[in-house]
């Protein structure tokens, strides 16, 4: 498991104790000195490798929230009400009183559950709570009007940007999250990227309604040569039924996240006839099979090509039938065939490649990322990718390096489709 991390270049060595406690873990790290770098930090770290998750605070969540995958899982670390009760408790040690002060990033619920715990004056307390378009400027004029006013010896803040700005003028009491508070999102993170493997790995199953039984033969035979279902196994069920079996992952992917099935739209063009589909997710084959028919009959009553997914009780959808259908299938086209026997791969193979490729929309890839959206280990990856590059079907795009430790590693761009598409 790889998590990336986004912090600031003064906080190492508090990310770094509250990863101690974290085992069967894989660290890679995102530095910036200044808020204006956040971008592309983030924006390097996800070029360099695949990453399973992804721990921030709010303001680089904040600087880089639309370059992030919507798949991946993200966790924002934020100071709690214990943070602010310590920078208190250090203003106290200092001998400065607890009021008059002004405090940034913090939720004003937060504020004053911790001035009421501690018996402040919560009308000698200015606070500004976060808003993700809040540029450092503004918050540093905040604390100097505060300051003008009441004379305050000392602020408390989150921001480092805030704390640079403000020193040589005030004494700063940085409120920033402990390694405990970061310990208990990394742990929170790791799990639930954990969860959501065994999720991926758990038995599934599909089902497809053509709308005629003659149409079955054809329905299953455009599901058989479809790249996103290469690894299922499919078989009739019913009259007018075909059954796909294959982990949830699998599914997952070939609905992009539960959202469309592309698979309904090109059924409709290739067969003629609407086709409508049911998942299901359970805890037996059996269980998966019963749910998937339950959900395919649900997709039925609606009048268009669509399908739903019932798992642990949860009907969802509609799934759509939009998005562009399949290109091509590799027993329906000489030309992923040829490509294959050039590479020395299997058609099979190739066509997986080719959905992977797909799905990348053009971002490159380490051989070690491909080897595992392949399932395959990390020596064959290379192997892989040294067939493909001998093929031209795979090209250098560079290197990165996602740890500070090591060498780099080559990025590769898949060129599978273009190759098709000139060889048509």
């Amino acid at each position: 498991m790889v998590i990336g991390l986004v912090l600031h270049a003064s906080h190492r060595a508090r990310f770094a104790a509250a990863a101690r406690t974290l085992s069967g873990v894989t660290l890679a790290r995102a530095v910036y000195e200044h808020e204006d770098e956040i971008r592309d930090r983030v924006a390097g770290l996800l070029r360099a490798g695949r990453l399973d998750g992804l721990l921030l605070g709010p303001v680089p969540y904040a600087r880089s929230r639309d370059l992030l995958p919507p798949e991946l899982p993200v966790a924002v670390t934020r100071s709690a009400a214990l943070d602010l009760a310590l920078a208190w408790a250090r203003a106290r040690g200092n001998g400065w009183p607890a009021t008059p002060v002004s405090i940034d990033t913090f939720a004003r619920e937060t504020v004053d559950e911790v001035a009421t715990a501690l018996e402040l004056d919560r009308e000698a307390i200015a606070s500004l709570p976060f808003e993700p378009e809040q540029p450092v400027a503004d918050v540093v004029a905040f604390h100097r009007a505060h300051l003008a006013r009441t004379g305050a010896p000392y602020v408390i803040s989150v921001r480092t940007g805030v704390a640079a700005a403000l020193a040589g003028e005030v004494a700063v009491l940085p409120a920033l999250p402990t390694p405990g508070t970061i310990r208990a999102d990394l742990h929170e993170l790791a799990l639930r990227i954990r969860h959501r493997h065994a999720d991926g790995l758990r038995f599934a199953a599909g089902v497809f309604l053509a709308a005629e039984p003659a149409q079955r033969a054809g329905l299953r035979e455009l599901l058989r040569t479809a790249p996103e279902l290469a690894d299922a196994w499919i078989d009739d069920r019913g009259p007018r039924g075909v059954l796909v079996l294959a982990p949830a992952a699998l599914f997952a992917a070939a609905t992009r996240q539960w959202v469309d099935l592309p698979l309904l739209a090109a059924a409709r063009e290739s067969l003629g006839v609407r086709v409508v589909a049911g998942f299901g997710q359970g805890d037996s084959a059996r269980l998966c099979v019963t749910l998937a028919e339950r959900a395919a009959a649900r997709a039925e009553q609606d009048r268009g090509p669509g399908a739903y997914l019932i798992s642990g009780g949860m009907v969802i959808g509609p799934i759509g039938a939009a998005g562009p259908p399949l290109a091509y299938a590799y027993r329906e086209h000489g030309a992923l065939e040829a490509l294959a026997g050039r590479a020395g791969l299997s058609p099979a193979t190739l066509s997986r490649l080719a959905a992977i490729e797909r799905r990348l929309a053009g971002r490159p890839v380490t051989p070690g990322e491909l080897a595992r959206s392949l399932g395959i280990t990390d020596p064959s990856g290379r192997r892989l990718i040294r067939k493909l590059s001998g093929s031209r079907l795979a090209v250098p795009d560079g290197s990165a390096q996602p740890y500070r430790r090591g060498r780099p590693t080559r990025l590769y761009r898949l060129a599978i489709t273009a190759a098709l598409e000139e060889a048509a």
